[in-house]
This record gives structure tokens, C-alpha cells and sequence, in this order.
């Protein structure tokens, strides 16, 4: 055997032969692998080229003297060494005394040691030292599959090598090449049934070949194997698979008893079949993988059954099967515990997700992508009406005062949905439907009266509404869409509050209004506002600082500085951004101070019906000082939110 013999180990024979080439030869190797991946016949490579007749070469011939001798274990410069019978501590003493002689013939002494794992703990530190420095004539070659009870500090004096599983196309036309020399009859389907019971180890599937031979003779076909070996062809597996991915109960039921009647290891058959789904998976992912592993005849039936799955629907259905093999493995009534796991698969496989909602909506509504729903078309009269610049008829509204108003005017009546006026049916657009609209302001109209209440809608009322065209309905009145409002109206609604003379707030005014306008909507802010401090105001920035000592409040204001800069915007212009610094200049205050006792309020004196003048001038629009940090921790007691939540969750608060 040459280096061209090895089958399946490309990356660890390319590394051996640039070694030998180059001249960069370690003194330890060690082949880590499973079983039948070609440990021990790479080893015996690598001795025949390192003391082959002028050697070390990589084209030695194996058929000179001393090749046939580490071939058949008579040479006296190659020692094979059984780990698991020779792994005392005075054995490999005696080893390590042998050490210092020379070779006979060839260049080096070579110590093999298979299944080095099987050393003692003793045994291996005795062998530490010589293998740290080993004389420049000796070259040790280990072997083992289970690498993790092999010493740290053995393993770190090795050149490391993983041959990794042959796979099963190369291990069947290997087969098939035996069998054509030794004049044997195989079946393709036959060698691929043995190489996938081997699981990689082409010395079990020519023990397997081997058998075969002596129980067939000179024929031999797929169901030999199978009944031989016990092993699941791929049809019976594909066909499994396929009356499961049809939501067949009864023929999946029923191929489970065959197979378990006919004596078959049930885990084996549901990790057969986990393996089919998950080769459809990898066909999912990428079409032009084709599975090595199986017969050519088989893979178009693949893809078709890939085509009939979705990747979601899938992986699901691998996640239930993965859950049964684990349950199958301590069972004691194996053939219950499948047929409960395959038709929880088909439960899975009816189960509908949101993806298969929004599938079903998009499918509903035409085809749409998501995201954009269809709108109806607009007639000609709505289309001229939608032109730029058109003449739209107002009526005359009575200004209201900025005083509050003593006595609300009686409500306009609605006009008849019956007899609607026909210019307001010229002027009104169809409505438009639009996924989550915002409400529209309400209309002067809409101020003067109350309006009639809107039905409820169900959800599956709303996915119908969405799928196909809005239709109006018989009796309900005709909505019109409320016209746009104008942007001076909308700038109005957002001016912000000014000082006494028309000033725009600055500076500590515009922080203290702000504050008190966002205190005002969120009271959960309070606290970590009470330990800020106004700095400076630029006209672009508002600084803000807080002491070192409460630079976690500073954390949580950071999160609602949006909301902070909405309320800055409202009250000063232009816009500020809002700077949160952590200042030495800003002073640690008590937040939470000593409770004090409460001082009875005044009874309140008697007023006449006119109010009192005020001494001064009053001031508008002027924010109130924020509330002390005891008002806000009553406050954040009594909150709607946190009382619901200690009585839903039975919890009281405990004093700090």
C-alpha cells in the first residue's frame, strides 16, 4: 500500500507528503479517527516511506524487502505496541530503555502505539520525558478514538491528525471495484446499502462485503443485505417519508408494524428517517446539492419531495422526530413510543403559523406583496377633485375666545344618510383603505355634537376588509373622508408656549416648562428629573447635568430624551437638542428626604363671588416648579398603574 491507497484522508496524506518532501518531520504524530478510517494502515505508510530504501521518499516501492517486512510486522526498526495490553507503567519503562539504540536497516526506530488512550496515567508520565526529547533516530506514531483521555501534555508534544468518516459513495464504489476483481456480482443499490450500514469505516463494509460473499456466493443483491444486516433500504425509507410529508396516517402506521414485525431496530428506522428530512432540508437550502450518499435513481425523488415541503414546516417536523429519537432511546415499548412521535409529526405538519396567515392574506388579496395593500381606483369625479389647487367651499366659522367657554352650543344635526347634498357628493373623495391609519383631527362638525358610535370590528372582519375591495354597507350612512388640514392650523397647534410680551422661554424658564409638561404625561419621570440641573442654553443645546453621585438617573432620563426634546420644542424656538452631561458643578441633593410630619391645611376662608384681583402682573403660560421629591414618591404610589400592579401580583412596597 502507497499513499494512493488511502481513500477518504486527502488532507491528512497531502500533509505526510509535503512533510516527507520538505524535510519537516516531527518526532510524534498522532492519528485521531473512528473506527476503520485507516489509522493503523496510514501509520505503516508513513514507517515504509520514512525507512524505505533511500528514504524518506513518497514513491518507495512497496514491494522490496523491507516494505513487505512493516507490511507483514517483522521489522525489527517498527514496533507495534498494543495500548490496551501493554499500558502498565514498567512496560513502557522497558520501552523507554530500548529507545537508545540505533535502527538496523532502516533510517529510524519507529514506536507504533495503538490505542494509546488505554495508558495509565503513570504510564504516560514515564513516556513524557523521552517524547519531549527523543533521539534524533526515533519517531513515534500514535493512534487512538477517544483522544479526550489522552494526557494535555502528550497530545501538545504531537502532531495532530483527524481522519474523518469515509463517505459512503466512495466506500460503495470501492466495493464495487472488490467485487469486479474477485469476480463477484454486486448491485450498486447492494454496495450502497453496505457502505450506509458501515458508517464510514471502510474496514466494517469489507467485513460486511466479506460476508456476503460467503452467505450469497457470487450474486449479490440489495435485499440480501437487507435481510441479512437488518438494515432500512432507502425506497422503504422514502416511501415512509413520503406518505408522512402526504399527512397518510394510516400507511405510515402501517409501515411501522410491517418493519417492526419483520424484527428491524425500530431507533434505527427513526434515524433513517430523520436523516431522509434532513437531506431534503439541504436540498432546500441549496438545489444544486445532490445527496452522494444515496443511488442516482433516488435523488430526482429528493427533490420532488422537497418541492412539497415548506423550509419552516420542515425543520419543525425535524424538531418533533429529533424530540421522539430522544424519548425512543429509554423506552421500554419502542413500537408505542414511535407511533406516538409520528403522529404528533403529523399534527405538526396541519399546524398553521403566522407565516402560513400571512401567506393565506397575501393569496386573498391578489398576490400583493406585504406591506402594500391595494387601493381601489379612483372615478373621474374623484380624480378631478384630487387635482392641485382646487376650490374648496367653507363655511363661516364663529371664532371662539381663548376663555373657557360657559355653555356649550346645541348640536348641529347630521344630515339624512338617505339625501345627502350633492355638492358634498362632488367635493368628498372615496375613502381609501389604508393599514393602521392614525385618526383623523376632528372637524368643527365633529367639536359641535357628538358623533355616532363606530361598530366594533372583528379580526377576521378586518383581514376580509383588507383582502378585497371596501364595500360599503346597506344601511349605514355614507362616511366622507374628513378634509386635510391646513399646515398653518397644524403649525398653530404646535406654537410654542410664550412668556408675558410675546417672548419665546430660554434657558432655566424653557427647562422648568419642559419638565413640567413632560412630568405632566409620563409621572414615572419625575424622580430622575428631580436631580437635574439646568446649566446653559446656546440657542442650539440645552445642558443638562447631574451630580456623579446620581449618574444612574442620568441613564434613565438618556432613554426618554426624544420625549424630553418634544416638550422642549413645544415650549422654546428653535428646537434644542438636550445635552445630558454629568457634572462636578452640579450639587448631590437628597431625593428621597426624611418624612415630615404633615402640618393640617387652613380651613378654608369663606370668598365672595368675584375673584380677587391679582397684585401683580399675571403670568401666562408660566410652568409651575417642578413638585419636591416627596410629592413624586406619593404620586408614584398612588399611580393607576402601580396599584393595579400590586394588587394583581398581591406585593406591597417595603420602606427603603
Amino acid at each position: 500500500m502507497t499513499f494512493d491507497d488511502v481513500l477518504g484522508q486527502e488532507h491528512v496524506v497531502q500533509t505526510l507528503r509535503n512533510a516527507i518532501q520538505q524535510d519537516r518531520l516531527a518526532h510524534a504524530y498522532l492519528f485521531v479517527g473512528p473506527r476503520g478510517t485507516g489509522k493503523t494502515s496510514t501509520a505503516r505508510i508513513l514507517a515504509k516511506a520514512l525507512n524505505c530504501t533511500g528514504g524518506p521518499r513518497i514513491d518507495y516501492d512497496p514491494n522490496e524487502d523491507v516494505c513487505r517486512e512493516i507490511a507483514e510486522g517483522n521489522s525489527l526498526d517498527v514496533l507495534e505496541i498494543d495500548g490496551a495490553s501493554n499500558n502498565s507503567v514498567d512496560q513502557i519503562r522497558d520501552l523507554r530503555d530500548t529507545v537508545k539504540f540505533m535502527p538496523t536497516r532502516g533510517k529510524y526506530k519507529i514506536y507504533y502505539i495503538d490505542e494509546v488512550h488505554m495508558l495509565s496515567t503513570a504510564a504516560f508520565n514515564a513516556l513524557l520525558k523521552t517524547l519531549e526529547e527523543p533521539p534524533p533516530h526515533v519517531k513515534f506514531i500514535f493512534a487512538t478514538t477517544e483522544p479526550q483521555k489522552i494526557l494535555p501534555t502528550i497530545i501538545s508534544r504531537c502532531q495532530r491528525f483527524d481522519l474523518r468518516r469515509i463517505p459512503s459513495h466512495i466506500i460503495a464504489t470501492h466495493l464495487l471495484g472488490i467485487a469486479k476483481n474477485e469476480g463477484v456480482e454486486l448491485e450498486e443499490k447492494a454496495a450502497y446499502a453496505i457502505a450506509k450500514g458501515a458508517d464510514g469505516g471502510m474496514r466494517d463494509a469489507q467485513s460486511m462485503l466479506d460476508q456476503l460473499v460467503a452467505f450469497c456466493g457470487t450474486q449479490i443483491n440489495e435485499q440480501n443485505v437487507l435481510e441479512i444486516f437488518g438494515f432500512n433500504s432507502f425506497e422503504s425509507v422514502a416511501n415512509l417519508a413520503g406518505d408522512l410529508l402526504a399527512k397518510n396516517t394510516a400507511s405510515v402506521l402501517d409501515a411501522v408494524h410491517a418493519i417492526s414485525e419483520s424484527g428491524k431496530d425500530l431507533p434505527s428506522l427513526l434515524a433513517d428517517l430523520i436523516s431522509h428530512f434532513r437531506r431534503l432540508l439541504v436540498i432546500k437550502v441549496d438545489p444544486r446539492n445532490v445527496a452522494e450518499d444515496m443511488p442516482p435513481e433516488m435523488r430526482e425523488l429528493l427533490h420532488q419531495q422537497a418541492e412539497a415541503i415548506s423550509t419552516a414546516r420542515l425543520l419543525r417536523l425535524i424538531d418533533s422526530l429529533a424530540e421522539t429519537e430522544g424519548r425512543l432511546k429509554w423506552a421500554t415499548n419502542r413500537k408505542l413510543h414511535l407511533e406516538i412521535g409520528i403522529i404528533k409529526a403529523l399534527q405538526v405538519l396541519e399546524e398553521m403559523n403566522l407565516d402560513d396567515v400571512i401567506a393565506l392574506i397575501d393569496e386573498a388579496a391578489g398576490g400583493a406583496p406585504r406591506g402594500s395593500l391595494p387601493r381601489p381606483a379612483a372615478p373621474p369625479a374623484a380624480a378631478a377633485a384630487a387635482r392641485p389647487a382646487p376650490a374648496i367651499e367653507t363655511r363661516p366659522v364663529t371664532p371662539v375666545s381663548a376663555s373657557p367657554r360657559v355653555a356649550e352650543p346645541s348640536p348641529t344635526p347630521l344630515p339624512s344618510p338617505e339625501a345627502p347634498s350633492s355638492s358634498r357628493e362632488a367635493s368628498a373623495p372615496l375613502p381609501r383603505v389604508e393599514p393602521f391609519a392614525p385618526a383623523p383631527a376632528p372637524t368643527m362638525e365633529e367639536e359641535d355634537g357628538p358623533g355616532p358610535e363606530e361598530p366594533r370590528i372583528s379580526l377576521l372582519a378586518q383581514f376580509n376588509q383588507l383582502a378585497g375591495p371596501a364595500v360599503p354597507r346597506r344601511h349605514d350612512p355614507p362616511h366622507h373622508e374628513a378634509p386635510p388640514k391646513p399646515v398653518a392650523a397644524e403649525r398653530a397647534d404646535r406654537e410654542p408656549d410664550r412668556a408675558p410680551g410675546g417672548a419665546i422661554l430660554s434657558g432655566a424658564d424653557l427647562w422648568d416648562a419642559a419638565v413640567a409638561s413632560a412630568t405632566a404625561e409620563r409621572e414615572l419621570i419625575r424622580m430622575w428629573l428631580s436631580a437635574s440641573r439646568y446649566l446653559r442654553d446656546d440657542g442650539v443645546t440645552l445642558t443638562v447635568g447631574f451630580s456623579p453621585q446620581h449618574s444612574v438617573f442620568r441613564e434613565s432620563v438618556a432613554r426618554q430624551k426624544e420625549f424630553l426634546e418634544e416638550h422642549l420644542a413645544l415650549h422654546g424656538r428653535p428646537a434644542r437638542k438636550l445635552n445630558l452631561v454629568v457634572s462636578d458643578e452640579v450639587e448631590a441633593v437628597l431625593l428621597v428626604p426624611e418624612v415630615e410630619e404633615e402640618v393640617p391645611e387652613p380651613s378654608e376662608m369663606p370668598t365672595s363671588d368675584f375673584p380677587a384681583e391679582p397684585d401683580g402682573p399675571e403670568l401666562v403660560n408660566r410652568p409651575e416648579a417642578p413638585p419636591t421629591p416627596q410629592n413624586a414618591e406619593k404620586s408614584f404610589f398612588k399611580d393607576e398603574l402601580i396599584d393595579t400592579a400590586l394588587r394583581e401580583f398581591s406585593a406591597r412596597v417595603l420602606p427603603s
